[in-house]
């Protein structure tokens, strides 16, 4: 107000609707799609402003948000976890039986080698066409191993509006927390480990030339992604770029 901005030129340059823009204002949080939108939102409406969008993120978060159920977490102590580990994981085979495997091998290999030699032992004559014939060697092929990735790439196509966190294995930034639309690029990003979080499911997803189904769960999904595999991240371990 005291720039005299009005809230349709904000909405034009943010490219945040107007109606979330008076939800900010107004402090009415449950207005908004949600934590992460909220965030990105304050970040971009703050900076657009010429404020402190660090300090604001601040204030948001101990005003509004709770701690996580990671941070609540009780701390085991190092003794009883090592005394955990070091407890045997399956039932151990006894002595005996193993010893009882083998003698039992033994008397079978026996048998059969004694009913061998019953039958009698015959010399198997060598006609002169198998001596004399050339001997066929046969080529081997070498089978090489599969090759595989060191790095993983990501590729992603927006469908909608959907908001974007990417690091790599160091915690990097590669994508800081950014809202794409439809017709919008994301940039296509390659590293040995990447770490990503996405609003929602309104994206096409490609992890080395392979496509990826992104479910809809109606909250922010995590992928962990690597050369040889990914999975999803629970929310309590999905990057924050905010």
């Amino acid at each position: 107000m005291r720039a005299k901005i009005d809230i349709n030129e904000v909405e034009t340059r943010t490219k945040i609707r107007a109606k979330y823009l008076r939800a900010i204002e107004n402090e009415e949080w449950g207005l908004l799609p949600g934590d992460v939108y909220v965030k990105s939102f304050l970040r971009t409406y703050s900076e657009y402003l010429g404020l402190d969008s660090r300090q604001i993120l601040d204030d948001y978060k101990r005003r509004y948000e709770r701690p996580s159920d990671h941070e609540l977490k009780p701390i085991t102590p190092l003794g009883r976890e090592r005394e955990r580990q070091r407890q045997p994981r399956g039932p151990l085979i006894p002595p005996w039986v193993l010893i009882g495997v083998v003698l039992v091998g033994v008397v079978v290999a026996l048998y059969f080698l004694g009913v061998k030699n019953k039958g009698g032992n015959t010399t198997p004559t060598t006609t002169p066409a198998q001596t004399t014939a050339p001997k066929k060697h046969t080529k081997h092929r070498a089978h090489h191993a599969p090759v595989v990735a060191s790095t993983v790439k990501l590729q992603l196509v927006p469908t909608g509006a959907v908001y974007v966190c990417l690091v790599d294995g160091t915690g990097k930034r590669l994508i800081p927390g950014e809202i794409f639309n439809v017709g919008q690029t994301i940039p296509t990003k390659t590293s040995s480990k990447l770490l990503l979080t996405l609003g929602n499911a309104s994206v096409k997803m490609k992890v080395n030339g392979v496509a990826v189904t992104v479910p809809s769960t109606g909250s922010p999904v995590g992928f962990d992604l690597t050369p040889r595999a990914h999975s999803m991240l629970p929310a309590g371990k999905q990057p924050q770029c905010a």
